[in-house]
């Protein structure tokens, strides 16, 4: 890795510039392999001008080359800082090319899975504790195609956290109460089958769901009845509490079956139905505190507003003083603060809900918790155009086997697919792959359309691709038949896919570090990509079969610490590699 070269360049400009190292270090990138030929590292300008080394307006006033150029006149390069050049990107310096390259793949061999993540870099944050909220389906709506963003949004924060040694609780925070749910009990005590029930849960429950509604937009008691069985539920009534109980845990046990195939665990399912009784103590709370108001229609509301304007404000309880989903949450975030004392606490909902955040955060702040600002509501956009040849997709389980289904066609097709035991484990494999990297391609925050035929091209910048060249990769060191060696002559190495594949290699640290720092998965899968697409370079004109035997050997050290990069990229973004496909 390039920690012990961002430290030699951020000593030398330390010096030069009189800012402390530490504050240079995490800014020092390496160049991108493929426009890299003034040196190997690069100091750009925007973070001189973050850490004052040059004026806000330095770039519109056209001073910041002539400020960068007197800056790198009196950097004294020592080894193995060779060079400093000053350039419009900022200032590029060379290092010693054979030391570089015999660090960083001695480094791969060393922390093995653990490459990349054992930097400098993420020296501030470890040992952090971390709740993550995400998924959390409603067990009276449909587990459809918008949970699946959250659901691995949420997993790769989760598993990044936890990769950079912070201590993380993973929790989905089911919707299993409020009048909803009195709604879908009325409606199987109309529509409802025990056979289906045992059969598929979840889409007997959404069928159950979407009839009970029809039939309640032409019978106004339909939903007397759901709000009468939401009353018993409330009062812990056992008929009521005895249907509660089985469609939550059959959903819960259909829930962790559709987890395990997309690779993912839960620490804890939480739910509202755990702070109904807790929510009536937040409710008295707010009123012992003054901050709760009663409006003219009888509703508590609590004003947020900094002049006491009541421009903006949260609705806390209904007019009958029972509570709602906001006075729930307050009452889980009280109760997740009590039991894990955490750092912080990341909630995935996609940003139609930001209002709700905006609120549920003031109104701790206005609580009086000094942790509200530990709070962050990750926002995502919506997806559209997860359809199978049958239409819509609405349940979350036809997009994996959708996934399933067209990748398993393609590799039948396919003239250089390899034989395998089992096709239909690395076809979803590879399916829920492709699926992760056409989410992860664009800003969470976007909206995307997603196209299946995009996703599951074996070529160009798809998770497909990614799983064909770990394969591939896995397939070299077979059939090379040779051992991999711990080091080499890095003189063997100098070729420029060679130096290329090396560099992005050396720099995969300071993707996890942005990834991490911005919560966007986006920049590993970039890397990824990058780090692919050098390889297929690397591959054809870096033979290994037939080359003589230190060469071959060099070589193979250099795609094996290519395949175990790129096997560590994928497992940050909650990908499996696949060694044969």
């Amino acid at each position: 890795m390039a920690c012990h070269f961002r430290r030699a360049i951020a000593g030398l400009i330390s010096k030069a510039a009189r800012i402390h190292e530490e504050k240079i270090v995490p800014l020092i990138q390496v160049s991108n392999p493929k426009t890299s030929s003034e040196g190997e590292f690069l100091l750009p300008i925007k973070p001189l001008i973050d850490i004052g080394v040059l004026p806000p307006d330095s770039v519109e006033s056209g001073t910041a080359q002539d400020t960068i150029a007197n800056l790198t006149n009196r950097i004294s390069c020592q080894h193995p800082v060779l060079k400093a050049v000053s350039n419009k990107h900022g200032i590029q310096f060379s290092v010693d090319r054979a030391l570089l390259i015999k660090s960083v793949l001695s480094k791969v061999q060393e922390d093995r899975e653990q490459y990349g993540r054992r930097s400098d870099l993420f020296g501030v944050r470890k040992g952090e504790k971390v709740v993550v909220e995400y998924s959390s389906p409603n067990i009276a709506k449909p587990f459809h195609a918008g949970h699946l963003r959250s659901t691995i949004i949420g997993n790769f924060i989760a598993k990044l956290h936890h990769a950079l040694g912070n201590k993380v609780v993973r929790i989905n925070y089911l919707g299993d109460w409020g009048v909803q749910f009195g709604l879908l009990a009325v409606g199987f005590q109309l529509f409802g089958s025990e056979e289906a029930l045992q059969t598929n849960p979840i889409q007997h429950l959404f069928e159950v769901y979407v009839k009970v509604n029809q039939a309640a937009e032409e019978n106004e008691d339909i939903h007397r009845q759901a709000r009468e069985f939401f009353r018993l539920l409330e009062h812990r009534d056992p008929t009521a509490l005895a249907l509660w109980t089985r469609f939550r845990g059959l959903s819960i046990e259909e829930y962790s079956r559709i987890y395990k195939r997309l690779g993912v665990q839960f620490d804890e399912y939480s739910g509202e139905s755990m702070y109904s009784d807790r929510s009536q103590q937040v409710i008295s709370q707010l009123r012992e505190a003054g901050l709760l108001q009663t409006t003219e229609r009888g509703t508590g509301v609590v004003d947020l507003s900094e002049d006491n304007s009541m421009s903006f404000y949260s609705t806390v309880t209904r007019s009958d003083g029972t509570s709602l989903y906001i006075t729930r949450d307050i009452a889980a975030a009280v109760d997740r603060y009590e039991r894990f004392k955490f750092d912080r606490m990341y909630y995935v909902v996609d940003k139609s809900q930001e209002d709700h955040f905006r609120q549920l955060f003031k109104t701790l702040e206005k609580m009086g918790y000094t942790w509200a600002d530990r709070c962050h509501h990750v926002k995502f956009g919506r997806v559209q155009g997860m359809k199978t040849r049958r239409g819509e997709v609405v349940l979350l389980e036809d997009i994996l086997n959708e996934a399933q289904r067209q990748m398993l066609d393609n590799m039948q097709q396919a003239a250089t697919t390899k034989h395998m035991d089992n096709p239909e484990e690395v076809a979803e494999t590879v399916g829920i792959t492709a699926v992760q990297a056409q989410d992860f391609r664009g800003k969470i925050l976007s909206d995307y359309k997603f196209d299946w035929n995009r996703a599951l091209q074996s070529k160009g910048d798809t998770g497909v691709f990614l799983q064909y060249t770990h394969a591939r990769l896995c397939s070299l060191e077979r059939e090379s038949r040779m051992l991999v060696p711990d080091s080499c002559d890095p003189n063997l190495l100098q070729e420029r896919q060679a130096l290329q594949l090396l560099q992005q290699i050396a720099g995969f640290d300071q993707a996890v570090h942005k990834a991490w720092t911005e919560l966007e998965p986006r920049h590993i899968l970039s890397y990824n990509l990058q780090l692919s697409h050098l390889v297929a370079a690397a591959h054809r004109s870096l033979k290994v079969k037939g080359s003589p035997k230190d060469v071959a050997e060099a070589r193979l050290l250099l795609f094996h610490a290519a395949r175990v990069t790129l096997a560590n990229g994928m497992a940050l973004l909650c990908m499996t590699p696949v060694d044969r496909m």
